[in-house]
């Protein structure tokens, strides 16, 4: 092999390797296909993590500000809110990756709707439709218990497999 042919089979694993790390990002979060105009899958289909927790209420994000956090895009509604996240993702982001947490409950990954939303002990849950948020309010800490366990099985596990 030439020195020109192994360096393309060089480039060509290393760009395999970076696609299976992002597919797994993608396993592990709930983000929207494709890229965002930063370089990475859009996270909380462009709702602003910080909102909830300042405003009381989901914002949509703008294009203009935006953090990469665990190979995922965030967008927020003001420089305070990007900051603010910058300091301390960890307290802003959704619980489960932004799977809808009663899905997590019962060992599924579904779609987590921005607007379905449940903040509870300082965690943002998040729900796929209205019935399904409805009955993880019904016994709340209990599902929310469910999902803490559930989570620890199926968050590196592709929504697909289970």
């Amino acid at each position: 092999m030439t020195l020109s042919k192994l360096a393309l089979a060089s480039l060509l694993a290393a760009s395999m390797l970076g696609f299976t790390a992002t597919a797994q990002a993608a396993d592990e979060l709930n983000v929207v296909p494709g890229y965002s105009i930063a370089g990475a899958p859009l996270a909380l289909h462009g709702y602003d993590p910080v909102a909830y927790f300042t405003e009381g209420a989901p914002m949509r994000g703008s294009d203009s500000l935006v953090h990469i956090h665990q190979g995922a895009a965030y967008r927020f509604a003001s420089q305070v809110h990007l900051d603010s996240f910058k300091q301390d993702p960890d307290r802003y982001v959704p619980q489960y990756g932004g799977f809808c947490a009663y899905g997590v409950s019962v060992g599924k990954k579904f779609d987590g709707d921005p607007r379905l939303w449940k903040i509870e002990d300082g965690k943002l849950y998040l729900n796929l439709n209205e019935e399904i948020y409805a009955t993880f309010l019904e016994d709340l800490d209990d599902n929310i218990e469910k999902a803490e366990d559930n989570w620890q099985d199926i968050e590196h596990v592709a929504a697909r497999d289970l």
